[in-house]
């Protein structure tokens, strides 16, 4: 008797070749790479790439007809200078580490560590002057609680998940578990914008630009939407951005109004343009696969799947992202000219992308637990990862080996309460 013919194995899906719209990638490399003006005045008629020693030396022989670099040749320079030195350690807390986040001027490091409380739709804001103060169970007061929920609300009845200021600092805006965008006005003291604005939770919001007119948000479903608080008729956004297979877990504006990138579920950073927006969405979105980041893998056999409507301009490949809202940044303005993106990721390692090339140019590993942010300093070649290993590591360009506070191997931990539970028992 015969047997079964047995069903043929589907091929997997192949990865497609990096690809990214060529005006983005020529506005990056004219902001990171030699100007004409240079390279006429050291190789006229040749492209090779230049050394630092080449630019520096030819500077202080003469050779450079305008006298000096420009912004784009500094970016050059200083990002041949990656911070991957290390680590040596910032802080070492017997709780998980999940912000790193430097001031824009470079003074100070905010790290917040995991609090076990609540979720509840209350920001509060810290004086960092009386750092030197504590609140003695809530009785003296070193911090303002700001109230985003309606009166007739209950306690707790949204949680917020993203919290960003405006440059000018005077408003604030969330994105919170209620599917809603809240700005916060610090002036007037009250909620001054309520938006509606996605179908589940509302993972990341950020100001798009200086003027704080538009707003960019991702969610849980799938999608980045474009808000444009000058007309916000029938709570509906300026317009959609599709491409994502899962939820978003953050987004990160360039600063100019038209480009943002956002970390997705879906183990992918991608690229947008917002003048590629559509005005609604384009059927509804797929699914091609059913399982919870929380605690599962991701699925081998949807690594490469596309979105049949994908509007991104680049997507890169190669961290994860699991448990928790991993965040990733465009690389600074004045050091790298913008030239990369970087990211935490659930394996333990900060990546940072070549966002012209989409290669991964350098892989920060260290740590033993996830890593949900990280921070590149606005000015210094520097990176500082938070990891739920407890700790706060320091990446460097260079630095000295025999410093007490240079990480070791011995001191690897995937939780910052193994280490704190052996310190008890040697006791």
């Amino acid at each position: 008797m015969r047997g079964r013919r047995r069903r043929a194995r589907e091929p997997d899906p192949v990865p497609e070749p990096f690809t990214i719209d060529e005006e983005v990638s020529h506005l990056t490399r004219i902001r990171s790479e030699p100007t004409q003006r240079t390279l006429g005045d050291f190789r006229p008629g040749h492209k090779r790439a230049m050394s630092t020693l080449e630019l520096l030396s030819g500077r202080e022989s003469g050779r450079m007809r305008s006298g000096g670099f420009s912004t784009a040749d500094c970016a050059y320079t200083a990002r041949k200078h990656m911070p991957t030195k290390g680590p040596w350690c910032v802080d070492d807390m017997n709780s998980e580490a999940y912000v790193s986040q430097f001031s824009s001027d470079g003074s100070l490091l905010v790290a917040g560590f995991r609090a076990y409380s609540s979720l509840s739709p209350i920001v509060h804001i810290v004086n960092v002057q009386s750092a030197g103060k504590e609140s003695q169970a809530n009785v003296t007061e070193i911090h303002d609680g700001l109230e985003f929920s309606n009166d007739d609300d209950d306690e707790y009845s949204f949680g917020i998940f993203s919290v960003k200021f405006s440059k000018d600092g005077q408003e604030i805006v969330v994105g919170n578990s209620d599917r809603s965008i809240n700005v916060y006005d610090l002036r007037a003291n009250k909620v001054s914008v309520r938006i509606r604005a996605h179908a589940a939770d509302v993972n990341a919001v950020t100001f798009a630009d200086e003027s704080g007119n538009v707003l960019y948000s991702g969610s849980d479903d799938n999608l980045c939407k474009v808000w444009d608080r000058r007309c916000l008729a029938r709570e509906k956004p300026a317009g959609v951005l599709t491409g994502h297979l899962d939820g978003i877990t953050f987004i990160d504006s360039r600063g100019d109004g038209r480009y943002f990138i956002s970390n997705c579920k879906d183990q992918t950073i991608k690229l947008w343009d917002v003048r590629k927006m559509s005005a609604s969405i384009k059927g509804r979105q797929p699914r091609f696969f059913d399982w919870d980041y929380r605690w599962m893998s991701f699925p081998s056999e949807a690594r490469h799947c596309r979105h049949p409507n994908d509007q991104s301009l680049a997507t890169y490949r190669g961290h994860s992202v699991l448990r928790t809202l991993i965040r990733c940044y465009f690389s600074p303005v004045h050091s790298t000219g913008q030239r990369y993106i970087y990211t935490g990721s659930s394996d333990e390692s900060v990546y940072i992308y070549d966002m012209v090339t989409g290669d991964i140019v350098e892989k920060l590993s260290w740590h033993g637990s996830i890593i949900r942010d990280c921070n590149w300093h606005p000015y210094n070649p520097t990176i500082v990862s938070s990891s739920w290993d407890g700790y706060l590591a320091r990446w460097e360009a260079s630095g000295d080996e025999d410093d007490p506070c240079l990480l070791t191997e011995n001191e690897q931990r995937t939780s910052p309460y193994r280490q704190s539970y052996t310190r008890h028992l040697l006791l």
